[in-house]
């Protein structure tokens, strides 16, 4: 099988191998075990890989680079415009040659695809929708675009569209599917507990901008401690955003409390999972929040914004708080299940139970299924 790729995940090339976000490619090499040929159509970037890259693994990648499209700037915006018709034309003629062509969706480059797959009715198509399928929620015009297109048993056929979370009044097309981080064979999750005079750990994992608000975290930290409560925050990751969380952290003398760490591997991700009690994502839009899952998986309550199907993973609240993006409000719900031990645990318990059904291996079952239809 020529199994096509098209995305707009920014690529680096480094000793003959191509590397990229590590959970994206962690994912798609579980398709790539499947196939014999492949190609990804994707931007490329003159920078080396990061803690958080790592490359496919397969012997037989044609990779075609494409420019980084971006509507930011006029400036961006012209260079561009000039640069869609080569990247259209790249596009159709790889899927003149390929067997499948699998979509990376939503994204400018996913856009250009859903456009030219209607062309090809008869290819088997999947397409991986990683953004908040909600139809209700607040979205650029190029999203609902897409969404509409994949929808759409007209103008795409041929498709299994994999969205996050359960939606009433799906076409055909649409496939309820899920992601996964760890495997089946990782060590026995032990439920958490909560001490008296315990230090509370708070983990906050996630790119540093706007959209997934890390300065919310900080913010209920300062408001927890200012109840008396012995607790911490811990940050992972990078982005525009952490100059203005620094300057946060001194301005309000958090330092002894809030600690940023910066991009950190996966091992050390899982680490910090394993000591912390909550995990916490403020985020504005979300697919599925591979951080909330990750830390359910260790045992942590989940702290997280009902938005896409997160209402759905923490079962409306059982097995973890939904903000209200009030920290009043939710600096009160949250010390209130610190100071009641019994149940803290009991959703850390019912967190695991949910999260360890979504292990790599049930993961690499289900991706079977769609590659053999």
């Amino acid at each position: 099988m020529k199994f096509l790729i098209i995305t707009h995940v920014v690529h680096s090339q480094r000793n003959q191998k191509y590397f990229a976000y590590e959970p994206y490619v962690r994912e798609m090499n579980l398709w790539l075990k499947n196939v014999e040929e492949v190609m990804v159509i994707a931007p490329i970037a003159n920078h080396t890989s990061t803690a958080i890259d790592s490359a496919y693994e397969h012997q037989n990648i044609d990779f075609k680079p494409v420019a980084a499209l971006s509507l930011t700037t006029l400036k961006n915006t012209l260079i561009t415009l000039f640069e869609i018709p080569g990247i259209l034309y790249q596009i159709y003629k790889a899927m003149q040659q390929a067997d499948h062509i699998h979509l990376r969706c939503p994204g400018n480059m996913g856009l250009l695809a859903c456009i030219l797959q209607i062309f090809f009715p008869s290819t088997t198509k999947t397409a991986k929708y990683a953004g908040n399928w909600d139809s209700k929620s607040k979205q650029p015009w190029s999203y609902r675009l897409q969404k509409w297109i994949l929808s759409n048993t007209f103008l795409t056929r041929n498709i299994k569209v994999l969205v996050y979370g359960e939606w009433d009044n799906q076409s055909a097309n649409i496939q309820s599917f899920f992601t996964a981080s760890y495997s089946e064979r990782e060590e026995k999750t032990t439920v958490k507990t909560i001490g008296s005079n315990e230090n509370i750990r708070l983990l906050f994992v996630g790119s540093l901008v706007e959209g997934k608000n890390p300065l919310y975290a900080i913010r209920l930290l300062e408001q927890l401690k200012q109840t008396n409560l012995n607790v911490q925050l811990d940050v992972f990751g990078d982005g525009p955003l952490r100059r203005t969380l620094q300057n946060y952290i001194e301005k309000h003398t958090l330092s002894e409390c809030v600690f940023l760490h910066g991009n950190q591997n996966q091992e050390v991700l899982k680490k910090a999972y394993q000591k912390s009690h909550f995990v916490i994502l403020a985020s504005k839009s979300e697919g599925w929040p591979k951080a909330i899952a990750e830390g359910m998986f260790w045992g942590c309550v989940p702290i997280a914004t009902a938005v896409s199907c997160v209402p759905e993973m923490l079962d409306y609240g059982h097995r973890g708080i939904l903000l209200q993006m009030d920290t009043e409000k939710d600096t009160d719900t949250i010390a209130t299940l610190i100071n009641n031990p019994d149940q803290f645990e009991k959703r850390s318990k019912e967190a695991i139970n949910w999260s360890r059904k979504y292990t790599l291996e049930y993961f690499e079952t289900e991706i079977k299924k769609l590659l053999q239809k």
